[in-house]
Formats: C-alpha cells, sequence, structure tokens
C-alpha cells in the first residue's frame, strides 16, 4: 500500500524580499503539479516580519515525489534562488501515521496581504477521541467475526489475527476517512452544515474569501 508523502521544507531569507521570494516558490509549484502524482503545495511563515519561510508539497506516494526530487526541473528551480540568497536549513517528510491529525487543506499566500498561519496540532483528547471512534466499531467487528469462524482459537492467536488485520485498515482506510470528516472539529472550526447554512444577510456581512487549496 502506498500514502501520500508530505515534504517541507524550511528556508530563511532577508527581509525586504517578499515579492521576489512568492513569486520563486510559484514557479516551483507550478513546475511540480506538471507532474504526476502531485496533489498540491503552498507556504506559510510564522509571521509576518519572519525571515523563515516553510515551504510545502504533497504527492500521492514516494515514487511520485522521487520522479519530482530528481528532475532537471526542481534542479533548476533550485538553481534559479542563487541571487535571492535563500538558506535551506531543514527538510521534514511525513506520511502514514504521523499524517494522521494534519491540517486537511495546504496553506497558500495569493496576496502579501493576507497571512498564512502555522496549524496548531489538536489537542490530545481530540486524537484519543478519533482514535477510538474509529478503533472500537473495527474491534468490535473483528471480535464478532472471530466469534463465529474460529470460536475455540486461543487468545494470543486471537489477538494476534486482530492486530494485524486492523493495524493496515485503520492507517489506510478508517482513520484519514475519519480525520478528513471530521477534520473541521479536530482544527476548531465551525460545523460544515452551520458553515452552509450562514449568508451574508444572516452574519451581517459577506465573508471573506479564503486563500486555502484542498489537498488530498
Amino acid at each position: 500500500m502506498t500514502a501520500p508523502v508530505t515534504v517541507s521544507i524550511t528556508r530563511h531569507l532577508d527581509p525586504g524580499r517578499e515579492h521576489e521570494m512568492v513569486s520563486w516558490i510559484q514557479a516551483g509549484i507550478n513546475l511540480a503539479e506538471r507532474f504526476p502524482g502531485f496533489l498540491g503545495a503552498g507556504w506559510v511563515r510564522p509571521d509576518r516580519d519572519s525571515a523563515t519561510w516553510h515551504v510545502l508539497y504533497r504527492f500521492a506516494d514516494a515514487p511520485s515525489l522521487a520522479t519530482w526530487d530528481s528532475s532537471h526541473e526542481r534542479q533548476w528551480w533550485r538553481d534559479s534562488a542563487g541571487g535571492l540568497g535563500v538558506v535551506e536549513s531543514g527538510v521534514e517528510r511525513r506520511t502514514g501515521i504521523e499524517g494522521w491529525f494534519d491540517e486537511p487543506r495546504t496553506r497558500d499566500v495569493d496576496d502579501l496581504r493576507e497571512e498564512a498561519v502555522l496549524p496548531a496540532p489538536p489537542p490530545r483528547y481530540k486524537q484519543a477521541t478519533v482514535i477510538w471512534l474509529a478503533f472500537f466499531p473495527l474491534s468490535l467487528l473483528a471480535s464478532w467475526v472471530l466469534g463465529h469462524v474460529a470460536p475455540d482459537l486461543p487468545l494470543l492467536a486471537r489477538v494476534l489475527v486482530t492486530t494485524l488485520s486492523l493495524t493496515p485498515v485503520m492507517t489506510y482506510v478508517v482513520l484519514p476517512r475519519m480525520t478528513a470528516a471530521l477534520g473541521w472539529w479536530l482544527q476548531g472550526h465551525p460545523a460544515p452544515w452551520r458553515r452552509a447554512g450562514r449568508t451574508p444577510a444572516s452574519s451581517g456581512a459577506a465573508e471573506p474569501s479564503g486563500t486555502s487549496r484542498p489537498g488530498s
């Protein structure tokens, strides 16, 4: 099985060259989106005056990411930053369990007047609640099936079969869908049905358009 890979690259740039940096990053995104498996990209800064930029991009799987990483297009794009004085200080890749509770949308900045803020991880009690909501029905179903198929199976073998079968289902099927469905609650946003029912007439003012772009 494969899982999406999100890469976060931390770069530093002297203040005063923000517009050039935005143009350079956008050029890289325009190149990357031509590659198969590209799911989205963006960038965030801790605050408006920060010299630190976190450039993020996501691919459907490791082979797709490797194709982009080794491409001539990416090398040309990286070399083109020489005049900016960009300093790269760290690279982080996140897959599988690490990405269960990621913000379900990538954020970008289309206008320097709009600030993107690094999303905080959900509170641990919310993470634990989502894991339990996913694990309980699966565990119940597995126990019911084994009770009918192999009622005399020893305890050790029963636990072994259950964990071996449920772990990949939890990792690749159930938890990604649970976190996507409950992303609004994990991140402390209004429920979807409340957002859908909100209109300029009822709220008193039109809502501003966001800068989020759907991810995977």
